[in-house]
């Protein structure tokens, strides 16, 4: 099993100091997720051979490694033009993960088309259904690249996503039937996913191979009044990646659960809430997932 941390609340750090400051936090590797100066949301990404290079160097004097990538583009686009953009922009993004040495690349189902272009379309032109039509035809792009590049990709389902729950999800994953297309759990997404946690662990176990930790609020529980949104009926999804132990997480059933299965992959600390104590609150998620997980014969 592999600790990793995302260091979004270090983002205003350079990249080879976030190799520094991960290597000194003790995690093993390193979650990137989009930022400006290298896989930025949407567009192509910004890495530049200059930043790969000294990237590279800093993971290898530092004695760490980019574990995991996140791209994050409009695959799922209804609008051809821009799934083909996404597509251009995957293409560049795998070669980045090739050349960083990075054999796993994360990222989610997708949001559809851009809000802008959404906002002039027809009525039923960007639908879940034309979404997931979509979706299908990027896999059938992609599918070969990732398989000839010997990296794998781990999909979740995510709120605002034109699937957002558990299932149909892990269904949708074990039919595009490759072994380098597998999962991501998310457990502040837990609440959205479906009702039984650890269910859905165990029904995942076999395509599992990356989880982001972190806590979250059960948005459904109070009348679902966990969170009041003004003006009320507005359509948002709220959640958080909290410290473990400060939202409604059953933490002791998760770590029970992924003994149970016995995962080995990917573990990551994926807390956004406080940047005002980041390396607090990093420094304890590396030492509560290690403890739980070292209680239950883990590591």
């Amino acid at each position: 099993m592999k600790l990793v941390l995302d260091p979004y609340m270090q983002r205003h750090l350079s990249l080879p100091d976030i190799a520094r400051a991960t290597a000194g936090y003790g995690f093993d590797g390193i979650e990137l997720s989009p930022r400006a100066d290298f896989l930025d949301w949407w567009v192509m990404p910004r890495a530049t051979s200059q930043r790969i290079r000294d990237f590279r160097k800093a993971l290898r004097d530092n004695g760490t490694e980019l574990t995991t990538l996140q791209p994050m583009y409009r695959w799922s686009s209804p609008i051809e033009e821009e799934r083909q953009a996404a597509m251009r922009y995957w293409r560049r993004a795998i070669e980045i993960a090739s050349e960083m040495e990075c054999r796993i690349m994360v990222s989610e189902f997708g949001r559809g088309t851009s809000p802008e272009r959404a906002a002039g379309l027809p009525p039923g032109i960007a639908t879940p259904e034309t979404c997931e039509a979509a979706f299908w035809r990027s896999m059938d792009d992609l599918v070969p690249l990732l398989e000839r590049s010997g990296i794998t990709l781990s999909l979740e389902p995510h709120p605002e996503d034109w699937v957002e729950t558990f299932h149909p999800a892990i269904d949708i994953i074990r039919n595009i039937g490759s072994d380098a297309v597998r999962m991501s759990y998310i457990v502040p997404h837990t609440f959205f996913y479906g009702e039984d946690m650890a269910a859905m662990l165990r029904e995942a176990a076999d395509i599992l191979v990356h989880i982001r930790v972190a806590d979250t609020f059960d948005h459904r529980k109070s009348s679902e009044l966990r969170y009041i949104v003004n003006p009320p009926g507005a359509k948002v999804r709220v959640h958080q990646h909290l410290d473990i132990g400060q939202g409604e997480i059953d933490w002791a059933t998760f770590f029970d659960t992924l003994a149970e299965i016995r995962f080995d992959g990917v573990l990551s600390s994926c807390v956004f809430a406080w940047e005002d104590r980041a390396e607090d609150s990093t420094r304890f998620m590396l030492s509560t997932m290690r403890k739980e997980l070292t209680q239950r014969g883990m590591m």
